[in-house]
């Protein structure tokens, strides 16, 4: 893996997904998927920041009003709803876990919706940076990581999706999306595979 042309894309790393008041938290099932979830994330980002690898949080933030969520349907009128991901709330904050990297992680703001490259400037920040592989974590499995991963890999980016860095709303829907929706357009592996290609091994 070439540290060098590699980023991080950390999504939807904020209160309202992995506070333990989040509002939206009880969206995954299984009680401590969430948090093995933001463990082996943190273990990756600290590994990943002591090599050039570009680390990028996109998270979600939205008006008071909501009005980018107008004719929502499914959970972003979930969203909309409870009020989540509120500008100005705590909920919409990024976790303080993050924020303890400074700015080791670029934040690519203006995320509305399940897509990081839509109405933001996650792609010329990339581009810039010379990227043409991105690895994705966060959150939703079957949402916000799939359609960024789609979009990632039809602008010609090598896609992989950690499996053990996202969390799916169920066991079941985790695992589908692992074995058979992501392997159509990404590779999938777990964030120990890409520490060992970080790690120099002790001679």
């Amino acid at each position: 893996m070439d540290t060098k042309t590699t980023a991080l894309i950390l999504v939807g790393y904020q209160n309202d997904y992995f506070a333990a008041d989040g509002i939206l938290r009880g969206v995954v099932e299984e009680a401590n998927r969430v948090d093995q979830t933001l463990s082996n994330t943190l273990n990756l980002i600290r590994c990943a920041a002591a090599t050039e690898m570009m680390l990028i949080s996109t998270p979600i933030i939205l008006t008071a009003d909501y009005r980018a969520l107008a004719e929502s349907e499914g959970i972003l009128g979930t969203i909309k709803e409870a009020g989540a991901f509120r500008a100005g709330s705590n909920g919409a904050d990024t976790i303080p876990e993050l924020l303890a990297f400074g700015d080791r992680i670029v934040y690519v703001n203006g995320k509305q919706g399940f897509n990081a490259f839509s109405n933001t400037g996650l792609e010329a920040t990339l581009r810039t940076a010379g990227i043409n592989h991105l690895l994705l974590a966060g959150m939703i499995t079957s949402l916000c990581i799939d359609s960024t991963g789609r979009a990632a890999y039809e602008r010609g980016y090598k896609v992989s999706v950690l499996s053990d860095c996202v969390s799916a709303r169920t066991p079941g829907e985790q695992d589908f999306y692992c074995r058979n929706i992501f392997p159509l357009y990404a590779d999938v592996l777990e964030s120990r595979q890409v520490i060992e290609q970080l790690t120099p091994v002790a001679v």
